[in-house]
């Protein structure tokens, strides 16, 4: 028999919903129920595409024993993160500050009153690898919820009083001194960069592109001359170069994975999200504006691909993510990590021509016995298994073949579209396939930028679509909600709603100004405004609750997956100040860089965004006023240009403008 998950619309509940568990969904009555029965909540929070949310479901909560052990002691709640983003960071927050670390799936025990005992990520079903077994942890919670539950929580209640009391106080402000934060923020890169491979730090490495796009921006702020933007260019250029030939690129599908395992961007943990892929399109559009490398364009129109061809749902929005796991073969029984992205040498037998073989082998690293480093493949998932990446270049191959490099291509891709077709063939990842407002306004605005830059009709008409179902479906005239699967979900949207949507519209303005997108993003910004601004804070905060009683405030100030809502509010007032000659955005793009100095000053490589916000605010936007009757060939040169500190709205008159502040020049 199912349990109540089966009744939600979420995938990562529905995953969960034949489990023995007696799962609830977070709700009033699940809580009440402990209360009524005075158990402890078990709380489970995790995505559909979490490796480890897989690997802990299969290992004990599809366990009867186990489950029989929850059932008895809690009630049990699961929460999908991506669609309670407030419920995950408050709790999030404990667990940080009790165990020292954190990630998914997060374990969390809960009183009757939501307050936070203790917690953790991933429980093994026995004790091992320095970790207690999940059924111990479950057996001597609950004992000491019985016997000694004073103690237990006296212990819990001093970590989260210490949380919601920071969450009560702000940073104080410093005066912002500008080249201060831009040379800091380079330091801070310099410092963690790796020269070698690209990236900032060791294994595993993330994209980061708000740290990439704000690299972009400073090297237009300095000039191509200048130290400070050479040192800018060269630590962004190599970032995306070796990313884009690394195995966390997709080079038959387009699109990026997640995240590498180890620094050279080989060996990727597989899985595939949306936000990721909105956010590097940008960043390759920018870096191909600045250098005209056609290796840059090639990636940004492989994300476009593979967003319109795959991520695309039917009414015209974008799915969330794809899994990293999947069966390897349509009789076998259980998944495997990156089974559906990975190929054995062998398999290059199925191509037609012997030389496309060997060309392909040898452009993308094959080997017999698999590819991957053992220190990255701990586990040997990976054995015999190779992930595609560029091993050697298009003139080397020339050499080693006796071709042209024109013949190489020509080989590489009659042999990479063989694959894919045979790749497609395979039992699928799971699809995450509801659709997250957030990260659809991250989308439109890349797709929107993409049919600017790169002239395609057919990215403007996706881009439209995309944010016209979510007016549709995920507007209600007041209110913007968090997600969609088959229908509207039933939570509200948060500031990072608000905030990626605006800044889908500002784009998506550019391209169409004689649409409306631009009175719809006025009104998102008000009743962002209205709803989650906090005077206190000088900000946009969530405030998760339980009944009456908010849990936790959060102020969002980390650009790390995702944009932190508060940045990129700043860019996108500062950016409607211009197009509406609109003073009271303006104020409050200043209140969001004056609360954020002290960040600025002593953490930039933590707020990347809010950096580029203060070159945006420093020297200005510059506001294009372009008639429709705007010659074609002057508009190709103006879109062709990187120009990060742009808008772009319509006028009434003859020549295209820009204006700068109170300084306006035409341009004929």
């Amino acid at each position: 028999m199912p349990n109540a998950l089966i009744n939600e619309t979420s995938p990562y509940l529905l995953q969960h919903a034949h489990n023995p568990v007696d799962w609830q969904a977070w709700s009033e009555a699940a809580f009440a129920q402990a209360r009524a029965e005075d158990k402890l909540v078990f709380l489970s929070v995790g995505y559909s595409t979490c490796h480890w949310c897989h690997v802990m479901e299969h290992e004990s909560f599809e366990n009867p024993a186990i489950a029989g052990v929850m059932n008895q002691h809690f009630i049990n709640i699961k929460v999908d993160r991506e669609e309670r983003p407030d419920l995950d960071a408050a709790y999030m927050a404990f667990v940080q500050a009790s165990s020292g670390q954190g990630g998914w799936p997060m374990s969390v025990w809960l009183t009757p009153d939501g307050e936070p005992l203790a917690g953790g990520t991933y429980f093994p079903p026995v004790d091992g690898h320095g970790r207690p077994g999940f059924p111990r942890v479950c057996n001597e919670l609950a004992r000491l919820w019985r016997n000694e539950r004073a103690r237990l929580q006296a212990n819990a209640t001093g970590i989260f009083d210490q949380l919601q009391r920071a969450a009560a106080t702000s940073a104080p402000a410093t005066e912002l001194t500008g080249q201060k934060v831009f040379d800091g923020f380079l330091e801070d890169c310099q410092s963690g960069f790796d020269a070698e491979c690209g990236g900032f730090g060791s294994a595993p490495k993330f994209p980061r592109p708000t740290v990439i796009r704000t690299l972009l921006q400073l090297v237009e702020r300095g000039g191509h001359d200048s130290t400070a933007a050479a040192s800018a260019w060269s630590m962004a250029e190599r970032t995306l170069r070796a990313m884009a030939l690394g195995g966390i690129h997709d080079h038959l599908g387009g699109g990026f994975h997640r995240y590498s395992v180890d620094r050279y961007w080989h060996i990727p943990h597989y899985e595939k999200m949306l936000y990721d892929q909105a956010q590097l399109a940008l960043a390759y559009l920018d870096a191909w504006q600045i250098s005209s490398n056609p290796l840059f364009r090639d990636v940004a129109e492989g994300i476009f691909n593979y967003l319109l061809t795959t991520m695309r749902d039917s009414g015209g929005a974008y799915h969330a993510a794809e899994d990293a796991d999947s069966l390897p073969a349509a009789a076998a029984i259980e998944k495997r990590e990156g089974a559906y992205w990975t190929w054995q040498a062998e398999e290059l037998s199925a191509l037609p021509e012997a030389r496309d073989a060997a060309i392909f082998a040898a452009a993308y690293g094959m080997e017999a016995a698999g590819n991957a480093r053992p220190a990255s493949d701990p586990h040997g998932v990976l054995a015999g298994q190779n992930t595609l990446f560029r091993a050697l270049p298009d003139a080397e191959l020339a050499t080693m073949f006796d071709g042209s490099e024109a013949q190489i291509r020509t080989h590489l891709q009659a042999a990479s579209q063989r694959l894919l077709d045979i790749r497609a063939l395979r039992p699928p990842p799971h699809r995450d396939d509801k659709i997250v407002t957030a990260w659809n306004g991250l989308t439109i605005a890349a797709l929107a930028r993409g049919a600017r830059v790169l002239a395609r009709p057919d990215l403007a008409e996706a881009a439209t679509a995309a944010a016209a179902f979510l007016r549709r479906e995920l507007w209600d005239g007041n209110d913007l909600w968090r997600s969609f699967r088959g229908r509207r979900g039933t939570v509200h949207g948060f500031p990072a709603d608000y905030t990626c949507l605006i800044a889908g519209l500002i784009e998506l303005h550019a391209i169409s100004p004689t649409a409306d997108w631009l009175e719809w993003a006025q009104s998102l910004q008000q009743r962002l405004d209205s709803q989650f601004w906090d005077n206190d804070r000088t900000g946009y905060v969530m405030r998760p609750a339980l009944g009456p009683n908010t849990l936790l405030v959060i102020r969002e100030d980390y650009d790390g997956a995702e944009p932190s809502p508060n940045h990129l509010a700043t860019e996108n007032l500062l950016k409607l100040a211009a197009i509406l000659d609109d003073d009271a955005h303006l104020a409050r793009a200043e209140a969001l860089l004056q609360a954020g100095s002290r960040m600025l000053e002593t953490q930039p490589f933590a707020a990347p965004l809010l950096v580029a916000a203060l070159d945006l605010h420093q020297r200005g936007v510059m506001k294009f006023q372009i008639p429709p009757c705007a010659p074609p060939a002057l508009l190709q040169n103006l879109h062709a240009s990187f120009l990060p500190r742009a808008v772009h709205t319509q006028s009434s008159g003859t020549s295209i403008t820009l204006c700068e502040g109170v300084t306006c020049r035409n341009y004929p």
